[in-house]
């Protein structure tokens, strides 16, 4: 396992990490034991970058990490959120400072732990960047005082938000998703050169835009407008007849993003073996520029997301 520094953290992360949604159903139904198994095998393997969030089966998520890194914690990078909770707004968000007050409390409690090493503000663009910026991270700041998180930073969809948090507020981490892949590689032109000029740690999340590049397909609930989604389907179909597997080339294609770490969420035991292969030298490299080719039509489309309409429109 190859380790990056994540910016000025002084945290050591795997360039593979953990992504925790599947552990609270969002990908559909998970067995308890075998995410067990393949929840152990990823920390044995190396990684050791693991990410999670309240909102992930609406707290199941938090629940069971909280029982899986019995023994483990000193093994792990930990990460959760703060702000989203469910899906819809505006009951589903709540950056307030006193819920980032209360969240980190009821975090520490189903994670079984003392302190968190990154604290994130999730989805922001669901509310005004101005209150992000005014209200939230200095509560987050305050519970970085207090030692109940290490380092702070945000998440969310619109690159433009992310890197206008970047450059209005003092955070150590930013999370992106489904912008570093075989769909869409805006990360490095938006985001990352702010990122890297303010040496933050980057996570580059939903490497396999969030199901799309993979062989079964995104869960019922993907926003991705349908002519992205078709595009997905094709690509799994022409991995398919030719005997590739879509969500290893598409994992190994997000390894080469400019983030300290790429995290990818696991079911079983077989999907994490997937994933580790992704880690070694591509056998066919010809497959990934045939199907960025094939994905040619649709690079880069994307959806609206909270306040932001959508690239190249004005925000509210």
């Amino acid at each position: 396992m190859e380790y990056r520094q994540l910016g000025s953290t002084g945290l050591s992360v795997s360039v593979l990490g953990f992504g925790g949604a599947t552990l609270g159903d969002e990908y559909g139904p998970m067995d308890a034991t075998e995410g067990r198994r393949a929840f152990d095998a990823a920390v044995d393997s190396g990684i050791n970058l693991v990410d999670v969030s309240p909102y992930y089966g609406r707290t199941l998520a938090e629940e069971r990490l909280g029982h899986y890194l019995r023994g483990k914690r000193d093994r792990v990078v930990l990460a959760t959120k703060v702000g989203r909770y469910d899906r819809d707004p505006p009951a589903g968000f709540d950056f307030s400072a006193a819920r980032v007050t209360r969240s980190v409390e009821e975090s520490l409690r189903r994670l079984q732990t003392d302190v968190i090493d990154i604290f994130l503000a999730h989805d922001i663009e669901f509310a005004p960047l101005s209150r992000i910026l005014d209200e939230t991270v200095p509560a987050l700041h305050r519970l970085k005082e207090q030692g109940k998180v290490r380092f702070i930073g945000v998440t969310g969809f619109p690159l433009e938000v992310l890197r206008d948090a970047v450059e209005g507020a003092e955070l150590d981490v930013v999370l992106s998703y489904c912008h570093y892949n075989l769909l869409n590689t805006r990360l490095a032109s938006v985001l990352a050169p702010a990122v890297q000029t303010r040496s933050m740690g980057l996570i580059n999340a939903s490497p396999l835009h969030m199901g799309v590049l993979s062989p079964g397909g995104p869960p019922p609930w993907h926003p991705a407008p349908s002519e992205v989604l078709e595009a997905g389907r094709q690509a799994a179909e022409w991995c398919r007849s030719r005997g590739l597997d879509l969500a290893e080339i598409a994992l190994r294609f997000a390894l080469g993003s400019p983030a300290h770490s790429t995290l990818v969420g696991v079911r079983t035991l077989a999907e994490l073996q997937t994933s580790l292969r992704a880690l070694e030298p591509d056998p066919h490299p010809e497959a990934t520029e045939e199907l960025r080719a094939l994905l040619a039509p649709v690079q880069d489309r994307e959806w609206p997301s909270g306040l932001f309409p959508g690239p190249g429109e004005l925000r509210p």
